[in-house]
């Protein structure tokens, strides 16, 4: 390279660094010509004074509570002391020692639900456990198991509390409610005691199945948030009464996703007396025999939907009212029954679905039968009663 050439590169060189540190102030300048308020670029603020920089924020004015807000508040206040957090505990033994204790086993809610210390709750709550303790407020007792009713998923305990402690919760009934009138759910989801969700009644007259299998109807379903353990806590309308007993969540994840189900007031208050007073719902009887899978397969190869009757027992209300059960002839052909398909108008598609339905009367009552027999239907008149 000659002496004229290199003079040639560092002359340029030199020259493009000038030029960027020109375009990179001009830049600087155009992004931001001044300071911080105004001042120019480069001049150094004084520092705030903490205490002028803390008056700079104001609290404001509170506007107050709106109508619906002062509802949902006295609402709460009121219902509250009637809603219970119960823990339950079940037996252990370690398999060296083979010492029994007891360890935790869940929790869930119920509530107060007369003056003599009866608490409601659901039956899958203390479901396996071999001992239970309510808390009201701030006091913990030790409660026993006065019933349960598997098929309804309701229990009852007693606890030994001072009667002004009592706030035993106000009895609504289901009969009336509405599409989209509003709820209100207290609970201890996750252990978090007294915990308000807010919802309306999403739909009416669903069914789902009990622990026992058998068809809980007529059940309320709500987006009020329920979540594990709101179990056996109160469902309230705007009055605030007892509309439904929180029972169940549909969700994948196990956690609410706006879908929760109650099991409807009417039928926590004939059930819930029938505890207290026996120990156990009193279930009554017609007197026949059904098997599920024989059903299953004689009704689909009838072309008709219902419940096949197996068997009529001798001296049974069923048989005083001409039910006819399923035979073999010699040929060892089955001769269909009865299907009963449906109970006071109400229909039967399952041996679950004739249960649960059953669920709703008590000995002493009659129901009128729709059964398919011989390609036709026919009413029969059935009066119940009590097992012997």
């Amino acid at each position: 390279m000659t002496l004229r050439s290199r003079l040639f590169f560092v002359a340029s060189l030199a020259l493009g660094v000038v030029l960027g540190l020109l375009v990179s102030t001009g830049l600087q300048r155009a992004v931001s010509p001044t300071g911080p308020a105004g001042s120019p670029a480069g001049e150094t603020q004084p520092a705030a004074d903490p205490a002028t920089a803390a008056a700079q924020r104001p609290v404001a004015a509170s506007a107050g509570l709106d109508a619906e807000e002062s509802h949902t508040i006295a609402l709460f206040k009121g219902a509250s002391p009637s809603v219970a957090f119960i823990t339950t505990q079940a037996e252990r033994m370690d398999v060296w020692t083979r010492n029994v204790f007891e360890v935790p086993a869940g929790s869930g809610s119920g509530f107060v639900w007369d003056e003599l210390g009866h608490v409601v709750t659901n039956f899958h709550v203390v479901q396996d456990s071999s001992s239970q303790k309510v808390t009201l407020g701030d006091v913990e007792y030790e409660a026993k198991t006065v019933g349960v009713a598997r098929d309804q998923d309701l229990a009852v305990l007693l606890i030994q509390a001072p009667r002004d402690q009592l706030a035993p919760i106000k009895l609504g009934t289901s009969a009336g409610l509405q599409v989209g009138q509003k709820v209100y759910a207290i609970g201890n989801p996750f252990g978090l005691d007294f915990t308000l969700t807010t919802g309306i009644v999403s739909a009416l007259g669903r069914t789902i199945q009990s622990v026992s299998n058998v068809a809980i109807f007529d059940v309320i379903q709500t987006d009020a948030a329920i979540n594990p353990g709101n179990s056996g806590g109160p469902l309230l309308d705007s009055g605030g009464r007892l509309i439904g007993v929180n029972t169940a969540i549909y969700s994948p994840s196990g956690a609410s996703a706006g879908i929760g189900f109650a099991v409807p007031v009417d039928t926590v208050a004939r059930i819930v007396p029938e505890l207290i007073a026996h120990g156990r719902v009193v279930r009554p009887i017609m007197g026949v025999g059904f098997d599920d899978q024989l059903s299953a397969a004689v009704t689909r190869r009838l072309g008709v939907d219902g419940v096949l009757v197996r068997q009529v027992y001798d001296g049974s209300p069923a048989a005083a009212a001409g039910l006819h059960g399923t035979s073999v002839d010699r040929r060892g052909r089955v001769i269909p029954g009865d299907v009963v398909q449906e109970i006071d108008g109400k229909p039967v598609r399952s041996v679950s679905d004739l249960l649960g339905r059953l669920g709703g009367y008590k000995p002493g009552d009659s129901v009128t039968l729709t059964v398919w027999r011989d390609g036709a239907a026919k009413k029969l008149a059935v009066k119940l009663r009590a097992p012997e």
